[in-house]
């Protein structure tokens, strides 16, 4: 029997009454806890329905981008709970590979699903050879391509990504015209990286912004420390 298509309207609805309910605790404005009570009974049954009604799965394009630190460090959080559920996992790093991070080291000795690529040579004032930059991110990004079409890995990291189409040396029409050439993908893409495109924004599933609120190197003077940013 063919499902009946979502709803847009009846999802809509149920998330208004969910907001209008609130999320409890002392934000709640009953006095008494039978109110309260009654008043997340109701929370209850709703998000019982809203989860219920949403069955589509697809694979997801997620951005990490913003200005604040944790983008890639979102990312690996996903590369963990990926390997977790015996999934395996490719990362391309296209700016980054000057260094060996923590989490390199860690991932490659905690499980052999987690395929890691070092593809950068480092920032602009380091390298200094924007040809050279060019040609291994265009090495990178051939290699995410075989990645994304094999079926075997369900979550592709490409990190970094977003400063390499804003330095222009790979364009965000190619990368979403390329997923768009493959037909029902499973896997989850997670491209990482400040600037990301307006383009790539909205052709995205899940977009998250990090925020530069305080950073140590910025107002304390205080270098890249292992643990913190490697």
């Amino acid at each position: 029997m063919k499902e009946k298509p979502l709803s847009s309207e009846r999802v809509i609805n149920l998330d208004d009454q969910a907001n209008n309910l609130g999320m409890g605790g002392k934000l709640s404005p009953d006095i008494d806890e039978n109110s309260y009570k009654k008043r997340m009974q109701q929370r209850k049954d709703i998000q019982a329905e809203r989860i219920q009604i949403r069955k589509t799965k697809k694979g997801l394009l997620i951005v990490f981008t913003g200005d604040g630190k944790g983008k890639t460090t979102a990312s690996l959080g996903m590369a963990l709970r990926t390997i977790g559920h015996g999934y395996k996992v490719a990362i391309i790093q296209f700016i980054k590979g000057g260094w060996t991070t923590g989490e390199e080291k860690a991932f490659k000795n905690l499980s052999s699903n987690i395929s890691w690529h070092s593809l950068g040579e480092g920032f602009t004032w380091e390298t200094q050879d924007r040809i050279r930059d060019e040609q291994l991110v265009q090495e990178a990004w051939q290699l995410a391509k075989k990645y994304i079409k094999n079926e075997s890995y369900k979550l592709i990291i490409l990190d970094e990504i977003n400063i390499a189409t804003k330095l222009g040396y790979l364009s965000s029409e190619e990368i979403i015209t390329f997923l768009r050439s493959l037909n029902n993908r499973k896997n989850h893409i997670v491209l990482t990286g400040r600037g990301a495109s307006d383009s790539i924004i909205n052709y995205a599933d899940l977009v998250t912004e990090m925020k530069l609120i305080r950073h140590p190197f910025k107002e304390q003077g205080i270098k890249a420390q292992k643990c913190v940013e490697y």
